[in-house]
């Protein structure tokens, strides 16, 4: 709903992208933050799906429009289209497979490589509801996933209740993932988009973390009405969810 004292205040438009592996579930994250709902075994994301969320801070309410991408590989190609000129970005892995993380990793150099130099970047595991919390040794990489999987496979062998199988789920330990990103200057949170848990919170610690007057005032200089939105390339939109923008922050 709507807060009146708001009215006159005019959201901050904030491009972020989600970049990762295929499989690791970026499409369940956004709809998660956007819808609030989740679909088991969604299909891949072909090229790219555009959505938006509004996100209310204490003294400013910004509108991340979200573009999230293809993980599959030959879709690698596209994504400077997506990542360019991108305020934020949202690099996801799958904390049962080890070999998600040196892909996400990747990207991240692939970022600060080539991306907007003040990019916000938040490195996100997912899946932490495979794992019931816990934080085992490393597995022994399984082989490569056929990279057509869905988005948010979830159906793991040995998916169960009992402790020691799910413990021997997670490939990749959080002390791991968080050291690599203190040491990258990353942001850093493990979540789930199937429960929820942690998603709110990741889009809300990158808003705080946007450097929204460099923003403002970079734009001030631009043409009138110019967005990244009408920046960027058009491909699967959804205009549905522009009526899902209430605040989920």
């Amino acid at each position: 709903m709507a807060d009146t004292s708001d009215a006159s205040q005019k959201p901050v438009q904030v491009k972020l992208v989600l970049l990762g592996e295929a499989a690791v579930g970026k499409s369940s994250v956004v709809m998660r933050f956007v819808n609030n709902e989740f679909q088991a075994n969604k299909e891949p994301t072909i090229g790219a799906a555009f959505l938006t969320q509004k996100c209310r801070l204490e003294d400013r309410v910004l509108r991340y429009e979200i573009w999230d991408t293809a993980g599959q590989e030959r879709f690698h190609s596209l994504a400077p289209m997506y990542y360019r000129n991108a305020q934020a970005a949202v690099v996801v892995y799958d904390v049962t497979k080890a070999a998600s993380l040196e892909k996400a990793k990747s990207w991240v150099k692939e970022l600060q490589r080539q991306a907007n130099p003040n990019i916000v970047i938040a490195l996100a595991g997912n899946k932490v509801d495979l794992v019931s919390g816990q934080t085992t040794p490393r597995a022994t990489p399984a082989s490569a996933d056929d990279e057509d999987e869905a988005d948010d496979a979830t159906a793991t062998p040995g998916e169960s209740d009992d402790a020691t199988g799910s413990e021997s789920l997670r490939q990749v330990p959080k002390d791991e993932a968080s050291a690599y990103a203190a040491e990258a200057g990353l942001l850093f949170t493990e979540i789930s988009a199937k429960t929820g848990d942690g998603i709110v919170e990741l889009f809300t610690d990158i808003a705080k973390k946007i450097p929204i007057e460099h923003i403002l005032a970079s734009r001030g200089s631009a043409a009138p009405g110019t967005s990244t939105a009408s920046r960027a390339p058009a491909v699967n939109l959804d205009d549905a969810n522009e009526a899902k923008n209430a605040c989920n922050c």
